[in-house]
């Protein structure tokens, strides 16, 4: 390949480079994270708890402190310091769950929080690669979809390694992310090769820099109230999505689909074709506040979608494989802008100054903590409640409290619009 036309900056080459670079990135880190979850480790528990809630917990309060390390750490990353960061990260990342394997029960557990750690910066790395350009919508899409598709692969795939090369539930997970891990070198050093943003994309999305403590300060200051409305809605987004996703064997064996590995990908893979369309759409939409409400509409789409699914499913109307693509469908059209897309264009309307990484890693924190809380309730709260009991009042539980996050979003966005529109009139008139 021509170095000119690695240098080149947009068009379908660049689209296409940039969107398998991001895409399998993304899609072989989640062999790092995701694989164990298909395990069962049936009859283990530790100090009353069930032995797979401990590893989900301790795995995702490493990716949660990850996410408040990450707000510093990624905002202030700098260009030539990615690579570096990405591989160092997912190989400590494969030596816990080494270690995971080899100490035994229940002294493994801190590996798998070590295991979850830098996992959790690997997002702001790949995003940063990406933002700020006037392709973000579409790249940010293809790089949503492979966690939605990753997650169901990775877990066929450990299945597999588990019940055709009988390799233990312990050493599973190590053997799924070795079996990833040169696939992820080859992607990584493509993302590496991703020309910057072209003047016109600096123009039109506002230049991304590393941020300073001033400027996170600055940031938060002027936008502490839609980014507390953006926390709360995201936090119990984040969790049922993650339940969803760490405990998707014990939802599928429920209704029906017991011993099946390739339920797990063929799901995925439909929500994140029909996800992706939908999302890679506005695309189209060029100014960026017009954006930014169109994605309010996608998450009252989203809510709308968990409630009506769920209340079809528990009255037999609907089949239960739909239902779970549905649930699955609602919480990642309302999960995946948040995660990118929506303060890409946040950024861009109210010109910013700094990058996606630290709204982005603001919320994954408070996400993910949620996450863990709600595994605590569930283990010691609601203990006697089937999993999928409990997901069901989950889904009713994200829908209103989207309904009215969304609501109020939308309404303060278009205020604050409209008011900053006046002043620079009146400067103007002045």
């Amino acid at each position: 390949m021509s170095k000119s036309t690695l240098t080149k900056r947009s068009g379908f080459g660049f689209l296409l480079h940039a969107s398998l670079a991001a895409f399998g990135t993304y899609f072989c880190m989640y062999a790092f994270r995701k694989p164990f979850s298909v395990a069962s480790f049936e009859g283990l528990s530790f100090i009353g708890v069930d032995y797979k809630i401990l590893l989900v917990i301790a795995q995702v309060l490493g990716y949660a402190l990850s996410k408040f390390v990450g707000i510093k750490v990624i905002s202030e990353l700098k260009p030539n310091r990615r690579l570096l960061y990405l591989i160092s990260l997912i190989v400590l990342a494969e030596i816990s769950l080494v270690l995971f394997a080899w100490v035994p029960t229940p002294y493994n557990i801190p590996f798998m929080f070590l295991n979850g750690f830098p996992l959790g910066m690997i997002w702001g790395i790949v995003f940063s690669y990406i933002e700020g350009r006037r392709f973000t919508d579409i790249l940010g899409v293809v790089l949503s979809s492979s966690f939605i598709v990753s997650s169901g692969v990775v877990k066929s795939v450990g299945l597999f390694v588990v019940n055709s090369w009988g390799v233990s539930e312990f050493w599973m997970p190590s053997v799924t992310g070795a079996l990833f891990l040169f696939p992820l070198l080859i992607c990584s050093y493509l993302l590496q090769r991703v020309p910057p943003p072209t003047p016109e994309d600096i123009a039109n999305r506002t230049e991304r820099i590393p941020m300073t403590a001033a400027d996170r300060k600055s940031l938060l200051k002027k936008f502490m109230f839609p980014l507390l409305i953006i926390v709360l809605f995201y936090t119990f987004l984040t969790a049922f999505r993650d339940f969803r996703d760490n405990f998707a064997r014990e939802l599928w064996d429920s209704i029906g689909y017991q011993g099946n590995a390739s339920v797990y990908s063929t799901s995925e893979i439909i929500i994140a074709l029909v996800v992706l369309l939908i999302i890679g759409a506005i695309f189209y939409v060029k100014d960026n506040f017009k954006a930014l409400l169109t994605y309010h509409a996608l998450l009252i789409l989203g809510t709308l979608v968990l409630v009506v699914s769920t209340i079809m499913f528990q009255t037999g109307v609907l089949d239960p494989f739909v239902w779970m693509v549905c649930t699955g469908f609602g919480l990642y059209i309302c999960y995946v802008p948040f995660n990118c897309l929506f303060f890409d264009r946040f950024i861009a309307t109210f010109k910013v100054k700094g990058n996606s990484g630290f709204l982005i890693y603001i919320a994954d924190a408070f996400g993910y903590l949620g996450s863990i809380l709600v595994l605590l309730y569930k283990n010691f709260g609601q203990a006697d409640v089937s999993w999928l009991k409990f997901f069901v009042y989950g889904t009713y539980a994200v829908a209103v409290i989207g309904i009215v996050s969304t609501l109020i979003l939308y309404g303060h966005f278009v205020a604050r619009r409209k008011s900053e529109e006046l002043n620079k009139q009146l400067e103007y008139g002045q």
